[in-house]
């Protein structure tokens, strides 16, 4: 039987050696798709549903999607940091 206690010393592999920027940037353009994708997709539905409710007209729904859209643009675009 093989002893549990010898370890593999032939391994090339350092943990935290490897370059991640391909996934940092992965990772970075997917949060900004899902955020922004999600925001127009918001806008969209809000002024379908405006235009197309009983009563509801397609300027009343143009209005409510451009406002939410403004508003969206205002809490999710990114601040300059402080440091």
């Amino acid at each position: 039987m093989a002893d549990p206690h010898i370890a593999d010393t032939h391994s090339d592999y350092v943990h935290g050696s490897q370059q991640i920027s391909e996934q940092v940037s992965t990772f970075h353009a997917f949060v900004l798709l899902a955020k922004w994708g999600s925001l127009a997709i918001a806008c969209l539905l809000l002024g379908l549903t405006m235009w197309f409710s009983p009563g509801g007209s397609l300027f009343a729904g143009l209005i409510a999607a451009v406002v939410l859209g403004f508003g969206g643009w205002w809490f999710l675009h990114e601040r300059p940091s402080a440091h």
